[in-house]
C-alpha cells in the first residue's frame, strides 16, 4: 500500500511552517489588504499561472467574482487564461511567452493587482506579466515555491511557500488564496 499518512503529513507540515512564520502570515494579510485597496478604488484583480496553477488562478479569481462564503455583489477579478482563443492566437501570433504580458496591456490599469502564480518563480510568462504589471503601475502578488526563483526580486509582496515540491506548495496556494478571499469578502461585505 502507498504511504498516503507520509504525503498527507508533508502537507500539514508545509503549512504547519507557514503557521509559525509571523513574517509570512504578516505577508498573507498585506496581500489581502492591497486587494481590497484597489477593488475599493473601483480596481481590478487579474491572476496568471500555467498549468496547475493556471487552475489555481481560475479558481481564486472564481471565489472572488462569484462569491466565497455567503451572498454578497461580485468584485472584478479574472483569470487571465480563460479566452482559449485569444491564448492561442497569441501564443502562435507573437510566442506563449507573451499571452499574459499582453493581455494585461489591454485590461489592466494603475492601481489593479496581479497574482502571479508559479510554483518554480521562473516562468517566462508570468515573468513578462509582472515586468508588464510594474510598468503600468499594477501591484503584484507573487505566490510561488520557497526560493521565490526569479520572481523574488520583482514581486510587492512575495509569498514563497517553504517547499520545493510542486504538488505541496499547490496544495499550500489554495489554502493561502482561500484566506485571502476570506479577509477581503468580510472587509469589504462586512456582515
Amino acid at each position: 500500500m502507498y504511504d498516503i499518512e507520509k504525503i498527507i503529513s508533508e502537507s500539514i507540515n508545509v503549512k504547519q511552517l507557514i503557521f509559525n512564520d509571523k513574517s509570512f502570515v504578516e505577508r498573507i494579510n498585506r496581500a489581502a489588504m492591497i486587494c481590497v485597496e484597489s477593488l475599493n478604488d473601483r480596481g481590478k484583480i487579474h491572476f496568471c499561472g500555467n498549468g496547475g496553477s493556471a487552475a489555481d488562478a481560475q479558481h481564486l479569481a472564481a471565489e472572488l467574482s462569484g462569491r466565497f462564503y455567503y451572498d454578497r455583489p461580485p468584485l472584478n477579478a479574472e483569470a487571465l487564461h480563460v479566452n482559449t482563443s485569444y491564448l492561442t492566437a497569441v501564443g502562435n501570433d507573437y510566442s506563449f511567452d507573451e499571452i499574459y504580458a499582453r493581455v494585461l496591456k489591454g485590461t489592466a490599469h494603475g492601481g489593479d493587482v496581479l497574482f502571479a502564480i508559479s510554483t518554480s518563480g521562473n516562468s517566462k510568462n508570468i515573468l513578462k506579466a509582472i515586468e508588464t504589471a510594474k510598468q503600468l503601475n499594477v501591484k503584484v502578488v507573487g505566490m510561488t515555491g520557497e526560493s521565490g526563483g526569479l520572481m523574488k526580486d520583482c514581486c510587492d509582496v512575495l509569498l514563497n511557500v517553504p517547499s520545493s515540491c510542486t504538488p505541496r506548495i499547490q496544495e499550500a496556494h489554495i489554502m493561502i488564496g482561500h484566506i485571502i478571499c476570506e479577509i477581503i469578502e468580510s472587509i469589504i461585505f462586512p456582515r
